[in-house]
């Protein structure tokens, strides 16, 4: 392998994604921080948007993670659960916070970042 070829480093993300998320969804044993698995999963998406032909059908980016934990009932929320989707700094959750803030009617509420 050279360095322009990541066929290596694809398959080495793609191994250790599925062994986090294994340990994370279904043996509740996470080992590594939400922040570390998300730079992982964003490497492997970075490199398969530059080499599209190397994508394949079981990449962790082509499929929803994970199968839940045996015993989760389905809930219908009256409310729409929101995703800080990957908010690390201040900064990341103020434009989190205004994007909640410019939702439809039924999902606003009361923002705990705004002045009182």
């Amino acid at each position: 392998m050279t360095q322009s070829d990541p066929t290596v480093r694809l398959k080495e993300l793609r191994e250790a994604i599925r062994r986090h998320e294994e340990r994370y969804y279904i043996h509740n044993d996470p080992e590594v921080s939400d922040e570390e698995f998300d730079r992982l999963l964003h490497e492997l998406e970075r490199l398969e948007a530059e080499h599209p032909d190397l994508v394949t059908g079981d990449s962790p980016t082509q499929r929803v993670a994970g199968r839940p934990i045996e015993g989760f009932e389905t809930v219908e929320h009256l409310v729409a659960m929101l995703s800080l989707d990957n908010a690390y700094n201040e900064e990341e959750l103020r434009a989190f916070d205004e994007g909640c803030a410019k939702a439809p009617a039924p999902l606003m509420r009361p923002s705990p970042m705004s002045p009182s």
